[in-house]
């Protein structure tokens, strides 16, 4: 079943790949939530992330080790661990070798999606959560 829209928690200090994966979700098809874009000026962020989590039905997650010291990812992964709607709908994604115990002692429990491999690859492998298959751009 496809996501009615997937919250993208990530840190900042990743905007590079956190871009480049948007742009290929969204050429997927899949309604992807990204700070970025969906927080217009003169938005209360943290009012907007407050909703979009309580929005969203699929939770992703960019693991690296920036995303290890963010305190808004911290919130954002406490947040979707204690929501019962998200079960089986939480997708860690290794951006970079980290220690992601740190985040939550949880996320070794979950099929981890490897973007430490080729790009294209983590594509292939984050898009058949949903059945779907990679395109080249």
């Amino acid at each position: 079943m496809l996501p009615t829209e997937i919250f993208l928690s990530h840190s900042d200090q990743d905007r590079q790949f956190v871009e480049e994966l948007v742009t290929m979700m969204r050429r997927h098809g899949l309604p992807v939530w990204y700070s970025r874009t969906n927080v217009l000026g003169g938005q209360q962020w943290h009012d907007e992330i407050g909703e979009a989590l309580r929005r969203c039905d699929w939770f992703v997650l960019v693991l690296s080790p920036s995303a290890l010291e963010s305190m808004w990812v911290k919130r954002e992964i406490y947040f979707a661990l204690n929501q019962n709607r998200f079960e089986n709908k939480i997708v860690p994604l290794l951006y970079q070798p980290c220690d992601y115990d740190r985040l939550s002692w949880t996320l070794h429990s979950f099929q981890m999606i490897d973007f430490t491999q080729p790009f294209e690859q983590g594509c292939s492998d984050l898009l058949r959560v949903w059945s779907l298959g990679y395109q080249a751009a």
